[in-house]
Order: structure tokens, then sequence, then C-alpha cells
């Protein structure tokens, strides 16, 4: 990188949201290694010398608002929703 560049903050947290998402690729990969020997029977806790990685499977639940629209109407969805502001910065590469 050059050192003659003046970095805003724009720059600044494109930077860090990139080492982010390297630094999340690398621990996805862990996971999924450590996910597919412990389900293929292998250990289910791993231990390390600062850490301890556990293995859990559960079944999540979740609502087909699709579904529900389609039975019950768009309406009767509504009354029963909320809408709540949600604030956020994205970062592109230039």
């Amino acid at each position: 990188m050059n050192n003659d560049l003046k970095l805003n903050q724009a720059d600044e947290l494109g930077l860090l949201l990139a080492q982010i998402a390297d630094l999340q690729a690398k621990a996805d990969e862990i996971k999924d290694a450590m996910k597919d020997a412990a389900s293929a029977g292998g250990d289910k806790v791993v231990e390390g010398e600062l850490f301890r990685a556990t293995y859990a499977e559960s079944n999540r639940t979740t609502f087909d608002s699709k579904a529900f629209i389609k039975e019950f109407g768009q309406d009767l969805y509504n009354k029963y929703t909320k809408v709540s502001a949600v604030f956020s910065i994205r970062v592109t590469s230039r």
C-alpha cells in the first residue's frame, strides 16, 4: 500500500472490514472442519491451550411469513408485526 495516501474514516473502515472478512472466512473454514468431524462421530469438544471449542446440535424453528400471508392474509400479518428503524453504513471498495 502506498504510504503517501491520506486515508480518512471511510478508508480505515473499509480496510478493517476487509480484514474482518478474511478472518471470518478463516474462522468459518475451521468451524466447518470441526462440525464435519464432530457430526461424523469425532470429538464434540476440542481443547486448546487457551480455548475450548464445543460442538452442539439443536433444532431451530422459523416462521414462514409467506405461507402465513397466503393462508390468513396480509392484513392479519401486518396487525402482529412491527417496524423498527435500522441504521447502517455500507462500505464498498473503489
